[in-house]
């Protein structure tokens, strides 16, 4: 393997990982709810086993101490931190006045289909991808339109001939974007982006982008937010959802951030906001992000470090147990996109999965039809735990399909 743990990171993990048992937790205490098993290695929520940064729990153990939590606000300290962080790590201009607030991302899609389409209406989204996405569009009762990404050997790619087709037949009245991409892993290029968004907005289609997974940038490809292509050049035809929760392992937290640079579109969100909900800040979700975006960095490159070792060692063991399965760069995410279908039909995958590996996942098939014989494994855990799921599903394979090994 490439990567291997310093002495630095083993000590962050002792210190850090947490046994997640008996703590209400929906990816470790839901297992007999969800999966009918309550011992299957939960590898599905997109949540960490490590304690987030110290900073962050000594701004909420300071904050707790003082005993109110009575009506709140957002300071202007937490809009410099967070303008500063995307500033310092993405090189993404975000101004104050464009900032607007939820209790996450997903309420955020929600919001977002019911303001800018009406029943009926058709929206676009880019599948394989996070399944509240097709879930926003159909349980809205919205017309679900998906362009769906090839998996070609030089990775997960958007069908660019599909995407005019379907602006030009279907006319989408508006497009939900993930990236970094949630489940394949890719962190799309700038020309990439540039791509996708000329013929969305010459075609008048807004276009949301949820960016909760920016700051795990696990290859080489830094992340560019639709904010900063072609020099800003699209900033009043799109809209940025994104979060500190998903970075600091901070979902429950109920706090979110929904930018919108174009000043008629703000007044518009405003109005149609009030609405729906009238949105009070979570105060241990601001207190807990600012004090993440202004001291969180040496955690965070701690965590990408362990994701970037449990991808090679989920890589070593595949490739050297299971040839056959093809996986594609994780360029960003901590969600590795695992293709069992060279081995196991799709109508066996579930069996084989729970069964065999005794694992609970994410399957592909939630997150498209077109993707029915993947698992969405998560790598923000114990680098133990990966290497037992990856051996657990190399000896599946032999006991299952030794012909075939």
């Amino acid at each position: 393997m490439a990567n291997t743990l310093t002495t630095e990171n083993k000590a962050f993990i002792k210190s850090h990982l947490v046994d997640r048992h008996h703590t209400n937790t929906l990816k470790w205490d839901a297992l007999q709810e969800r999966f009918g098993n309550p011992d299957l290695l939960p590898l599905w929520v997109a949540d960490m086993e490590f304690k987030t940064a110290q900073p962050v729990r000594d701004a909420l153990i300071a904050r707790v101490q003082e005993g109110v939590f009575g009506y709140s606000f957002i300071p202007d300290s937490y809009k410099e931190a967070f303008i500063h962080w995307q500033q310092d790590r993405h090189g993404i201009t975000v101004k104050p006045e464009w900032l607007r607030f939820d209790n996450g991302v997903v309420n955020s899609l929600y919001a977002m289909v019911n303001w800018l389409t009406k029943p009926g209406d058709p929206v676009l989204i880019f599948q394989p991808v996070y399944y509240s996405f097709a879930n926003a569009v159909t349980d809205t009762h919205r017309e679900l339109i998906s362009c769906n990404l090839l998996n070609t050997p030089q990775g997960w790619q958007v069908d660019h001939e599909a995407l005019h087709t379907i602006i030009r037949d279907r006319k989408p009245k508006l497009a939900i974007w993930c990236s970094p991409h949630n489940p394949v892993g890719r962190v799309w290029q700038p020309e990439e982006l540039e791509a996708v968004l000329t013929p969305l907005v010459d075609a008048g289609i807004p276009v949301v982008s949820d960016e909760i997974h920016e700051d795990f940038e696990i290859g080489d490809t830094p992340f560019t937010s639709v904010l900063s292509v072609a020099n800003g050049r699209f900033q009043d035809h799109v809209i940025v959802l994104n979060a500190p929760s998903k970075t600091f392992n901070l979902a429950t937290l109920l706090h979110s951030h929904v930018i919108i640079p174009n000043s008629a579109w703000r007044k518009d969100y405003d109005d149609f906001i009030k609405t729906i909900h009238q949105t009070e800040p979570s105060l241990l979700g601001v207190v807990a992000g600012e004090a993440a975006y202004r001291q969180g960095t040496p955690w965070l490159d701690q965590i990408i470090a362990i994701i970037r070792y449990n991808d090679s060692q989920v890589r070593h063991i595949l490739h050297h147990g299971a040839p056959q399965i093809h996986l594609q760069p994780l360029e960003g995410t901590y969600l590795l996109y695992v293709d069992l279908g060279s081995y196991i039909p799709a109508d066996k995958i579930k069996d084989f999965v729970q069964n065999h590996c005794h694992l609970a996942v994410d399957y592909g098939a939630w997150f498209s039809p077109q993707t029915p014989t993947f698992i969405r494994l998560n790598l923000a855990t114990d680098p133990q735990l990966v290497a037992r799921a990856a051996h657990q599903i190399v000896t599946a394979l032999q006991e299952t399909v030794p012909q075939a090994l």
